[in-house]
């Protein structure tokens, strides 16, 4: 659940000092590429391309990766992954403390590491771990709850991804208002950090 708090953070960050654009979230980002194409001010068709196609970048790069990587244990791979994103945060947290009108280059940098990150979950195909999109898994919770006649599968991890997220964005908000934005691209450079040494050395493949 790291990781996915991890993405409220990122787009508290981009969302609220990067322009209004998304760098974890693509399908409110592909919104705002039509809000600001249709002449709405406060949004930035610029500065949504660049996340979209750096987002784009990070899942290329993941698919080659997952084919490279197919014969390692899936805990060697996602290391391996959440590592690269670490280093990519890493170095963004520079540029935010000390070149923060470097906002393309900082939209870059995360939305290349989220779309790494999001294309590796995808091709491990953990159910109900997507770490940057809600829509399915509030779909989930909803349409298969008792309310609904089902019997509330995976709720527990359904719930806790919701709440992550919310706990993230809550708290990137708070700093990114309070502190500017390096100190919680730190926070989420140390959080990947975490969730890559969290990995069991022993996970299995697929």
């Amino acid at each position: 659940m790291t990781v996915t708090a991890v993405s409220g953070l990122i787009d508290a960050v981009s969302y609220l000092g990067l322009g209004h654009v998304f760098t974890a979230n693509m399908t409110g980002n592909v919104v705002i590429i039509g809000f600001a194409a249709a002449g709405v001010p406060g949004f930035s068709v610029l500065g949504s391309l660049v996340s979209l196609a750096a987002f784009l970048a990070g899942a290329v790069i993941a698919g080659r990766l997952a084919t490279v990587l197919r014969t390692r244990s899936s805990g060697t791979w996602l290391r391996r992954i959440l590592g690269a994103e670490t280093a990519l945060l890493a170095t963004a947290t520079a540029v935010a403390f000390t070149a923060s009108h470097a906002v393309h280059a900082l939209i870059a940098l995360t939305a290349l590491a989220m779309g790494l990150r999001n294309g590796t979950v995808r091709k491990l195909a953990v159910p109900d771990v997507t770490t940057t999109v809600l829509t399915l898994t509030l779909t989930g919770l909803a349409s298969d709850s008792t309310l609904a006649g089902g019997s509330n599968p995976r709720a527990g991890r359904r719930l806790a991804s919701v709440l992550a997220m919310l706990a993230g964005a809550f708290a990137g908000a708070l700093l990114v208002q309070h502190t500017g934005l390096g100190w919680p691209l730190l926070a989420s450079t140390l959080g990947t950090a975490t969730a890559a040494l969290a990995v069991p050395r022993g996970s299995s493949s697929g």
